[in-house]
C-alpha cells in the first residue's frame, strides 16, 4: 500500500481475498528512505512516522472488515518494485493497486507493471471496482505452460460459486512472424477447429477436477482479443491471465495503446496474473483449513 487514493479499495480487496482463502494478511508499506534512485514526486517525501501512521490506519480498517483475520503490518525501506518482488517469493498472493487515471503513463503504474512480469506468486491488481457479480474470466493458453493459469481460474470460480468463461486466442500461421498469413479456401475454419480442439484438451483435466464449475468457451483470433478482454473486464468479477516468458498478455492489460482510451479507463474488475508452475490446491482446503498465523 502506498497511501494513494486507491489504497482503501485495494486494502478491502486484500482483506476479502485473505478471508476467502483463509490466509493471514500482511499489510506492507515501502518507504523510500534509503532508496538511491531518482525521485519523481514533486511533493514532500513522507517520513517513516507517516508510514507507520498509514499502517495503523490500514490495520484498523482491515480488522473492521475481517475481525477474525490474522493481520500484521510491516514498514520497509527501498524501491517498491524490488521489495514487493522479494516478498512475493514468500507469499500466496500479492495484492496491489493500479493508477490508470494518468493517461501519459502505463495504465497500472510502473510498480504494478514491473510486478506483472516478475512476481513469484499470483499478483492481484485492483483496477477500479470490486464486484461479486459476473463470472470469472480467464485468458487461456492451450500450451502446458498455461496449466497453472487455468487451474487458478477454476479454483477461483469454485470458491466464488460462479461460472468460468475461458477465452482462448489463436494466431493465424505467419502472423506471429509479422507477415501476412497465407489464406487458403477453408483454412480459417480449419484453424479455428484446431484451436477449439487444443482448448478442449487443455480443459479436460480441470473440468474433471472441478465438476461443479460451469464452463463457457470462447475462441477468438488475435485481432479480437483486446476488445474481447475489455468487455470481459467490465462484466466479470475477476480476470485471470498468466505471467508468461514474454508477458504479451500482461502488456495488453497494463500498457497497450488499446488500454489508454477512456473506454478502457472505466472501472473494471481486478486482474490476477499467475506465474507458470504455480500449484493449485482444491477449494476444500481453503474452505476448511485453518488460517496460518504467519503470512510468510
Amino acid at each position: 500500500m502506498d497511501g494513494s487514493r486507491t489504497t482503501p479499495a485495494t486494502l478491502d480487496l486484500a482483506v476479502q481475498e485473505a478471508v476467502r482463502h483463509r490466509a493471514a494478511l500482511l499489510v506492507l508499506h515501502v518507504w523510500p528512505g534509503r532508496y538511491t534512485g531518482v525521485f519523481r514526486s514533486r511533493g514532500v517525501v513522507p517520513s517513516p512516522a507517516d508510514g507507520r501512521r498509514l499502517l495503523r490506519v490500514a490495520a484498523q480498517r482491515a480488522r473492521l472488515a475481517g475481525p477474525e483475520l490474522p493481520i500484521s503490518t510491516e514498514l520497509v525501506d527501498g524501491g517498491a518494485a524490488t521489495v514487493l518482488t522479494q516478498y512475493s517469493a514468500q507469499g500466496r498472493l500479492l495484492v496491489v493497486g493500479s493508477r490508470d487515471d494518468v493517461p501519459a503513463r502505463t495504465s497500472w503504474g510502473s510498480t504494478a507493471a514491473y510486478l506483472a512480469h516478475h512476481s513469484q506468486c499470483p499478483l492481484l491488481v485492483h483496477r477500479g471496482v470490486i464486484t461479486h457479480d459476473g463470472p470469472v474470466v480467464v485468458a487461456a493458453s492451450a500450451r502446458p505452460s498455461g496449466a497453472a493459469t487455468l487451474g487458478y481460474a477454476f479454483r477461483e470460480a469454485a470458491l466464488r460459486g460462479t461460472r468460468l468463461v475461458v477465452i482462448h486466442m489463436w494466431t493465424r500461421p505467419g502472423a506471429a512472424e509479422g507477415v501476412a498469413p497465407v489464406v487458403v479456401p477453408g483454412g480459417y475454419a480449419g484453424e479455428r477447429a484446431a484451436a477449439e480442439h487444443a482448448l478442449a484438451e487443455a480443459l479436460a483435466s480441470w473440468t474433471t477436477r472441478f465438476p461443479e464449475v460451469a464452463v463457457d468457451r470462447l475462441v477468438v483470433p488475435d485481432l479480437d482479443i483486446a476488445y474481447t478482454v475489455a468487455r470481459a473486464s467490465r462484466r466479470g468479477q475477476l480476470l485471470v491471465a498468466g505471467i508468461g516468458r514474454r508477458g504479451r498478455f500482461a502488456e495488453l492489460l497494463y500498457g497497450s495503446p488499446f488500454a489508454r482510451p477512456a473506454a478502457m479507463r472505466q472501472a473494471v474488475c481486478p486482474a490476477a496474473l499467475v506465474p507458470a508452475g504455480w500449484p493449485v490446491a482444491d477449494p476444500a482446503v481453503a474452505r476448511s483449513g485453518p488460517a496460518p498465523a504467519d503470512p510468510r
